[in-house]
């Protein structure tokens, strides 16, 4: 209510031009939504802080959580830039290349996500580097991708890795919690598998894909739902628009269930990946079994407990029981 007794005087008031009060009327929304969220992140800082998982100071966290929204912003505006641009010219028929625009932004993050990623540096360990190869041949690859270590052991205790980036920014990244010696090589090995199993089976592009599918769709309604403001060609609709986000965890999580299974089927090592899993619940205190609402409305991967099964349902196949 706040928001839209104050950003409709905002909008009358202000001088930035119909596209340009569009995009500062998006940056007062996304401040508005970080602020709510802001005691939500405080408390589970405060929570990682106590149990030793975190190390971020309060005020850094903040200034990079700030950091992180302000690089949101700057694709919302480009996206915005473009579809306000496109909804003067064309009225209510702007979704259509909208659309189109919104699957072009999207694959440009994705392009340029890995150059955005802080503290890397390139892997040195021989080891991992053959082993990182030879996991990649074996899933129909010349050769791994380079191999990136993030430094983040001076801010958290918790382990990730991940596979970012589209041709020439392909990349996997390594947590250097990974590699401070709780994980054995079998561990990681398992991890690298998994991650090259995000690259073997194209899932940034397959997520790209799958965004497509609903953005012309999801534009469609973005149109109807701010006809009534005047549609996208004036600055009043822009708050609105934001409510309407495509939710992608179903798809994610059957991405990662997949890359799961190849990385079984690489390592052939199932016994690795249950001390791997068993392992996050005690480096990360990951919950092996969330609340169903929890689950389904933020978790991007399958829980603890259903990756576990997923090793299990493996080797039973695998010895034909």
């Amino acid at each position: 209510a706040l928001y839209a007794r104050y950003g409709h005087r905002f909008m009358r008031e202000s001088a930035a031009g119909r596209i340009g009060t569009g995009m500062l009327l998006a940056m007062l929304g996304l401040a508005i939504l970080w602020l709510v969220q802001l005691p939500f992140g405080l408390a589970d800082l405060w929570w990682q802080r106590r149990h030793g998982v975190s190390f971020a100071r309060y005020w850094e966290w903040i200034i990079d959580n700030w950091l992180g929204l302000g690089g949101e912003f700057l694709f919302i505006c480009l996206a915005l830039l473009i579809v306000m641009g496109l909804a003067g010219l064309l009225r209510d028929l702007w979704w259509i290349p909208g659309g189109a625009v919104f699957v072009g932004v999207a694959t440009l993050f994705a392009f340029l996500l890995p150059y955005l990623i802080p503290s890397q540096e390139e892997l040195r360990d021989p080891v991992l580097l053959a082993d990182a190869d030879d996991l990649a041949r074996e899933q129909g690859l010349e050769k791994s991708p380079p191999v990136r270590v993030q430094l983040v052991r001076g801010e958290t205790t918790a382990p990730n890795a991940e596979a970012a980036g589209l041709g020439p920014s392909e990349r996997i990244i390594l947590w250097d919690t990974l590699l401070d010696g709780r994980f054995g090589d079998d561990e990681i090995r398992f991890v690298l598998a998994h991650e090259l199993g995000h690259v073997s089976r194209n899932h940034i592009w397959k997520s790209v894909g799958w965004y497509a599918l609903f953005a012309f769709p999801g534009a469609f309604l973005i149109a109807r739902a701010t006809r009534r403001r005047g549609g996208m060609r004036e600055p009043e609709a822009v708050p609105l628009s934001l409510l309407v986000l495509p939710l992608q965890n179903v798809i994610v999580r059957h991405l990662e269930r997949e890359a799961d299974w190849i990385a079984l089927e690489t390592t052939e090592d199932p016994a690795a990946a249950r001390k791997l899993f068993r392992r996050f619940t005690t480096t990360a205190l990951a919950d092996p079994s969330p609340p169903t609402w929890s689950y389904v409305l933020s978790e991007t991967h399958p829980t603890i407990a259903q990756r576990i099964a997923l090793s299990q349902a493996w080797e039973e196949r695998r010895t034909g029981r």
